[in-house]
């Protein structure tokens, strides 16, 4: 395990000693300036996070050359521990929460193993108008099984502690008899084989605390769920398969569509308060690190059969969901001197937070860059070498997704999959495009809640809106125009040093300036209907 991880490092020194070397070829014709200085740094400090991607999507890439591309079969031999189906929800809309987990006991009773499972909804609900609903909506779920002791329903007064405190109630109260624990959240889809897989996996490995399947998007209608996780499912695929290789049994864990041996986590991860005794926001990853320091394994399983999630509908619920996300993983600083934890453990709450934090470095870097291009009149554009260090930069970023959809384009099984080489690279294509503006208009977004934070405040968890809907131009507008004032401000500055300046910049910010028209475009029912019926950006469930 120790030459695996000097490998990442190795890789990660690499991409920033050529992402360094670029830059400065870049930057030094013409002499020094503090806009110049400033965009080395910003660069520099970005960097390790951008080799630390590249790193796990090229050892993701080869080890995914070299496995076979089909999962291994689940065997149903032996006792099936018992197993509680723990599902979290809050104001959610239970017509859609219910029926996977319906599909699942279903599919566990046609196994022949429903007896070892039962279903606990533990809801943290406190809308009046959904809490007579969702208890309507428990009652008739408990009444239609075949064996309703095993299903049951329980509503908490007040929110304490979050999802986490939801979970360590049930854990202290009515978990007797359980030995494993399957966490689902509201938007959760999984199939038996998927379930039983883990818990065979926990079973037959007692020294196993929590073991995380890797999960992707729901099939989405919608254009935006649509493209966002299209990408996504080729870049987890490699990085998922990475860090299952170098982090071994201290790896990651995403909170939900994970089994848990209740005994441990009942007694190590009982969350600590935060300074001025608030709750945290984000609990998954001090658990497992918590749980790692008490000597359990933290095991993921890169196969993307059978777990799923949906992804949010539109723009607006996106950017609300990451910066929920970067409020939670920002607590981690608070606890990256917390006794107990073993280094890979505060490694996964720093590569937490750095998931966010290195946004604030690439806005400085992009208006250094425009700040040098209004006022470094002496030198012209280094067009060659600019494009050189951008190549490398984003080469590194996206590697996960790059080779992701390469190591699909490579397998005849695979790319026939996802309806053959033209479908795989016009949806790779389409959506390379998509990510590149998208992420132009998120990071500035970002960083204005990391400078809240950094000032103290603090971010509230609201509820997800996760029906598909239209954005009207009045709501991106209101929205948006931070970022479109900004977009157009920059390609003002960089028209001072020439088309090639300008043509260079738009890789890094033409989503400022398109900003509000992508958040309309990507949410309209009609061009959903365009790319549903073209299938592009089809995942493979959707086509079969």
């Amino acid at each position: 395990m120790l030459f695996r991880r000097l490998l990442v490092v190795a890789i990660v020194a690499t991409v920033c000693l050529c992402l360094g070397v670029s830059m400065f070829r870049v930057l030094a014709p013409g002499g020094w300036t503090a806009a110049k200085v400033t965009l080395l740094l910003s660069c520099l400090a970005a960097a390790p996070w951008v080799g630390f991607c590249a790193a796990n999507g090229l050892i993701g890439f080869v080890l995914r050359l070299r496995r076979p591309s089909v999962p291994p079969a689940v065997a149903t031999g032996g006792i099936v521990p018992r197993t509680a189906i723990a599902v979290t929800v809050r104001n959610e809309d239970m017509a859609a929460v219910l029926p996977p987990v319906r599909r699942l006991l279903d599919g566990l009773d046609l196994a022949g193993i429903g007896g070892a499972f039962a279903v606990f909804i533990l809801s943290d609900t406190n809308a009046p108008n959904a809490t007579e609903a969702e208890e309507r909506a428990a009652a008739s779920f408990q009444a239609q099984d075949r064996d309703p002791s095993r299903i049951h329903y329980r509503r908490r007064n007040e929110n304490s502690g979050f999802k986490a405190g939801n979970i360590m109630e049930f854990l202290d109260h009515r978990a007797e008899g359980f030995e494993l624990m399957l966490v689902l959240d509201a938007d959760s889809v999984m199939t038996p084989e998927a379930v039983l897989r883990l818990v065979l996996a926990m079973r037959d490995d007692p020294s196993l605390g929590i073991i995380q399947h890797l999960t992707v998007g729901l099939p989405a209608s919608s254009a935006f769920p649509r493209m966002f996780q299209f990408g996504m499912r080729a870049g987890m695929r490699t990085w998922a398969t990475a860090l299952s290789w170098w982090q071994g049994d201290e790896c990651v864990y995403w909170g939900h569509n994970a089994v848990i041996r209740i005994a441990p986590f009942r007694t190590h991860c009982r969350l600590p308060l935060l300074p001025g005794g608030a709750h945290i926001l984000s609990h998954d990853q001090i658990e497992a690190a918590m749980l790692r320091g008490a000597g359990w394994g933290i095991r993921l399983l890169p196969e993307e059969d059978g777990s799923y999630e949906a992804n949010p509908p539109a723009l607006p619920e996106f950017m609300r969901r990451e910066m929920r996300w970067l409020a939670g993983n920002f607590e981690y600083r608070h606890l990256l001197t917390m006794a107990g934890l073993r280094p890979m453990g505060r490694w996964q709450l720093i590569q937490a937070i750095l998931l966010f934090g290195c946004t604030p470095f690439y806005v400085v870097f992009l208006l250094a860059a425009a700040w040098a291009a209004a006022t470094d009149t002496t030198s012209p554009f280094p067009f060659g070498w600019a494009l050189t260090a951008t190549l490398i930069w984003a080469g590194a970023l996206y590697a996960p997704k790059l080779l992701g959809y390469l190591e699909v384009l490579l397998s005849r099984e695979k790319r026939g999959r996802y309806g053959g080489v033209t479908r795989v690279l016009a949806g790779a294509a389409s959506e390379i495009v998509f990510t590149l503006l998208m992420d132009a208009i998120n990071i500035p977004a970002k960083t204005v809640v990391t400078l809240k934070i950094a000032l103290g405040l603090r971010a509230t968890w609201t509820p997800q809106n996760r029906t598909d809907r239209g954005v009207s131009w009045l709501e991106a507008a209101h929205l948006l125009w931070p970022q479109t004032l900004l977009g157009f401000a920059v390609f003002a500055c960089f028209a001072q040093a020439g088309w090639t300046a300008v043509l260079w910049a738009a890789i890094f910010a033409l989503g400022l300036v398109v900003a509000i028209p992508f958040c309309v475009v990507t949410a309209q029912p009609a061009v959903s209907a365009w790319l549903r019926t073209k299938q592009l950006a089809a995942i493979p469930e959707e086509l079969s």
